[in-house]
């Protein structure tokens, strides 16, 4: 089988809504010499259903089918692991690509040879259809070192860790998976996944180029895992964030030897930052079980009312009766 240039992988869960969308920027890339491969995550909607049908139209597509549920992060490795491309690029199935998107991966492959990893900006569509252009990168081009000071000195509000818009060698993509693979074997991770994998990709890399130029289409849905109010979603989370810190934070205690510092320091910050993530999303649990517990008792305190009312008109009416009787 001939190789192609780029792969772009897309788990999918669920998502029979928009999964059309995004296979149709896949497809219609002016750029051809990509494979698309669609990761089945065993949902229950007919989202494969719909990719089964596009792949019958286009050989470029290949189906990955998971035995199980694995959350985004173990979906996307289970479709990095059969690539035929020396670069991949990961979609979400609720969003989509400008069509030039691989175009201008390519584009800039020919000028930056040496680059392991292409941090694209991003346009932010809200459910509101507000669109918002990300105008956070410059075309630029930096060793690791530079890259991690210029991330640092920004101090943009953009989440640099998001994997989408973003251009990796696949090798560097795999080997970032060997420390990790024993670690998140049997967890099924949905929130801080992109920070997890993100930590150990910048470890593996020895150029990186960010463009200014926007290619892919964030799109914000009723069902964002970051924007839930649902306490058992937002307490699932936490633990998520918590168990990717603690692998983050083992990983850098046993090889803060073999780590440059300005890299540990980085990845010390990035932490951080998780950590300050964590601490909003248990404020906001917090607030929302508190607001719970008020509904509850005024639930309470009303049938109680009622129940003291019903039981008052009751006592009346036997008063009135055996008065007059």
């Amino acid at each position: 089988m001939k190789n192609s240039e780029i792969s772009i992988i897309i788990p999918t869960y669920n998502v029979e809504k928009y999964i059309a969308r995004a296979l149709e920027s896949c497809i219609n890339q002016t750029f051809k010499d990509i494979e698309i491969i669609v990761v089945d995550d065993c949902g229950n909607d007919k989202s494969i259903e719909i990719a089964k049908e596009y792949a019958k139209k286009d050989t470029r597509i290949k189906i990955v089918y998971n035995e199980e549920n694995l959350g985004l992060l173990r979906a996307r490795y289970e479709g990095g692991k059969i690539v035929n491309s020396p670069y991949i690029m990961f979609l979400d199935p609720d969003d989509y690509l400008e069509l030039n998107a691989c175009e201008e991966c390519v584009r800039i492959l020919n000028t930056q040879k040496e680059s392991d990893f292409i941090w694209f900006d991003f346009i932010y569509k809200r459910i509101s259809g507000v669109v918002n252009r990300g105008n956070f990168l410059q075309d630029q081009t930096f060793t690791v070192f530079e890259y991690c000071q210029n991330i640092i000195t920004q101090n943009n509000s953009t989440s640099y860790w998001n994997l989408c818009s973003k251009l990796i060698k696949t090798e560097i993509y795999l080997a970032s998976f060997s420390f990790l693979e024993k670690k998140i074997l049997n967890a099924r991770l949905i929130m801080a996944e992109d920070a997890l994998i993100y930590f150990f990709i910048i470890l593996n890399c020895g150029k990186i180029t960010t463009s200014a130029k926007n290619i892919y289409y964030y799109c914000q849905n009723d069902n964002s895992s970051v924007e839930t109010n649902d306490i058992v979603k937002i307490e699932k989370n936490l633990q998520d964030e918590k168990m990717v810190i603690g692998i983050l934070l083992e990983f850098l205690n046993h090889h803060k030897k073999n780590i440059e510092l300005y890299l540990y320091v980085f990845l010390k910050i990035m932490i951080g930052e998780l950590i300050v993530y964590k601490l909003h999303r248990e404020i906001k649990l917090y607030r929302l079980k508190y607001n719970y517990m008020i509904y509850k008792i005024k639930k309470i305190k009303n049938k109680f009312l009622i129940k003291y009312f019903l039981l008052k008109r009751f006592l009346m009416e036997k008063y009135f009766k055996n008065k007059f009787n």
